[in-house]
């Protein structure tokens, strides 16, 4: 599986994100976001506290995830 190594938030619910072969892509996030656990996530202080967990997905505090698979 090809893993996340490095993101970068930017505005508007995009994060621009480095695999470990070396692609980049610039994904907006914000259409998977807003109902359920999710909707806390639009704010965006909320938003830009998204880590790379250790399977190489994307994570947040509130435990709503993305893998690269994604």
């Amino acid at each position: 599986m090809n893993k996340i190594v490095e993101i970068e938030v930017l505005n508007n619910y995009h994060i621009w994100i480095k695999f470990q072969d070396g692609f980049e892509k610039i994904v907006n996030l914000k259409s998977f976001l807003g109902k359920g656990f999710t909707a806390e996530l639009l704010n965006y202080d909320n938003f830009k506290k998204v880590q790379i967990e250790s399977g190489g997905g994307l994570s947040w505090y509130n435990d709503y995830d993305f893998t690269p698979i994604f």
